[in-house]
């Protein structure tokens, strides 16, 4: 390697290490994703390991004990079966945001290589893959996941799957328009022309370009997903009992909202905070992200 490719190479380094350490800065300018970040990191802290730190255990029933009130022993009360009502959410946001991850990043990954393949390629290729999308988009897909959990079985990580499977719809078409807009940009034009090969232009020119819509998406799957998984657990086929996820404890507690108001309230309210939190920082990292913005 002669000196002057060495010195281009660090060149190319640097410029990657200052956009980085820009897009950071930008982030951790905005308050609002700064504040959301942070209490995203504490409540995923929070349930994994709080319930190591908690005398009461999700499984334990206590009949006679009943469905009591927050108290000093039981800060978020107890459910009707007297189990505790924190742990429970505790362990439930494991399995929510676990499962909102998990099947988010399934559907990341067909998502983005399916729209990039057809917006890149367009013609008829394009048109029978986006009609094959448009022809499961008429499909329910609450149906489809229950099929997919019925026939393949209720593990969470199958169940990661089906969610996944049935969820990368949207983001093949935000990716496919993109790319179709960054397909008639100059630059990629210049990729073509000097030979560089398909696999390299998608991965260093038009995925680079894809980031933003792709965060944004990203953050709003997260709870759809999560919300998702509580409609299959409640009907009997997600998450099996001793376990629990916020969905089925807001739906447990929605029913009971007249009698204990409290089983509804903290699952609910740790809900709303992690989706809020979420989507703090999905605005922050678009616009930290946002190429137009990186100079």
């Amino acid at each position: 390697m002669t000196k002057l490719e060495r010195e281009a190479m660090a060149n190319c380094a640097s410029g990657a290490r200052s956009l980085g350490r820009d897009a950071w800065e930008r982030l951790w300018a905005n308050r609002m994703a700064r504040t959301g970040g942070v209490l995203f990191f504490g409540i995923t802290l929070l349930c994994l390991f709080g319930p190591f730190f908690s005398p009461h255990s999700h499984e334990t029933t206590q009949l006679a004990y009943g469905a009591q009130p927050p108290s000093a022993t039981h800060w978020f009360g107890t459910d009707d079966l007297g189990r505790d009502l924190l742990v429970r959410t505790l362990i439930g946001g494991r399995i929510s945001i676990g499962v909102g991850f998990a099947a988010t990043a399934v559907a990341l990954i067909i998502g983005v290589a399916y729209g990039m393949i057809a917006g890149y390629y367009g013609r008829r290729i394009e048109a029978v893959m986006m009609r094959f999308v448009d022809m499961l988009y008429a499909l329910p897909f609450t149906i489809i996941v229950i099929l997919l959990t019925v026939l393949l079985g209720r593990s969470i990580l199958l169940i990661f799957l089906a969610i996944g499977a049935v969820e990368w719809l949207t983001m093949a078409r935000i990716v496919r328009g993109q790319t179709k807009a960054l397909r008639r940009q100059t630059f990629v034009d210049a990729a073509i022309v000097s030979g560089a090969p398909t696999r390299h232009i998608l991965q260093r020119h038009i995925l680079p370009n894809l980031l933003s819509p792709v965060i944004v998406f990203t953050t709003l799957t997260i709870p759809a997903v999560i919300l998702l998984e509580s409609v299959i657990s409640f009907l009997g086929l997600g998450v099996q009992p001793p376990m629990s996820s916020w969905g089925i404890l807001i739906n447990e507690g929605a029913v009971k909202l007249d009698i204990y108001p409290w089983m509804l309230i903290f699952p609910a309210l740790f809900f709303s905070l992690t989706i809020f939190a979420l989507n703090f920082v999905g605005d922050g990292l678009r616009d930290a992200l946002d190429p137009k913005d990186s100079t």
